[in-house]
């Protein structure tokens, strides 16, 4: 059994989940709306703000979906409620941020500043040049946009430049020594 797909979902104040038809679900809260549709299989089920997630059968094609249905509806729930957030650094000399308009500029070490613009639905806050922060209340698009701005220069093991999520841990190698 799916322990993921098992654990109910409890709804929190301020959001309402609607189950339609096909099971399209969606989830209205302070922070917008979000609309999802789900497998069919998978019934789900609304009761006194608690949402539980059941299979038909043990087969392995429900048991996959099971657990997955379960924790995309549990971050449109949370999405709308709270939203997400993911910070990035940037670490390295002339390494630097800022934002013109709604387009976020990098200067990492190319010869051409890297540009983004943001989707509809997702911000990008530059509290410090060297500081960028994404916003949204879907967690797969802010994960994709983070991650996509983390790709124009990852961090690299010799002296740790790059861009790096808050917290990450970049394993550092040694460098070569001369005689």
């Amino acid at each position: 059994m799916s322990r993921v797909g098992k654990k109910p979902i409890e709804v929190p104040a301020g959001v309402t989940v609607t189950v339609g038809e096909n099971n399209t679900v969606t989830a209205k809260g302070t922070k917008g709306e979000l609309t999802r549709s789900f497998n069919q299989d998978i019934t789900i089920s609304q009761e006194d703000g608690i949402i539980t997630l059941v299979r038909p059968t043990d087969s392995k094609e429900h048991r996959t979906i099971h657990g997955t249905t379960r924790a995309l509806l549990a971050n449109m729930i949370t999405g709308v409620s709270a939203g997400f957030e993911r910070s990035l650094e940037l670490v390295g000399v002339g390494y630097r941020a800022q934002l013109q308009g709604n387009k976020l500029v990098l200067n990492v070490g190319y010869s051409h500043p890297v540009e983004f613009t943001p989707e509809e639905g997702v911000q990008v806050e530059v509290p410090t040049n060297t500081k960028v922060i994404v916003k949204g209340i879907d967690k797969e698009r802010v994960g994709a946009l983070a991650s996509n701005i983390r790709a124009t220069r990852p961090p690299e093991p010799y002296k740790g430049k790059g861009i790096r999520y808050e917290g990450e841990h970049v394993r550092r190698k040694e460098g070569k020594t001369g005689k």
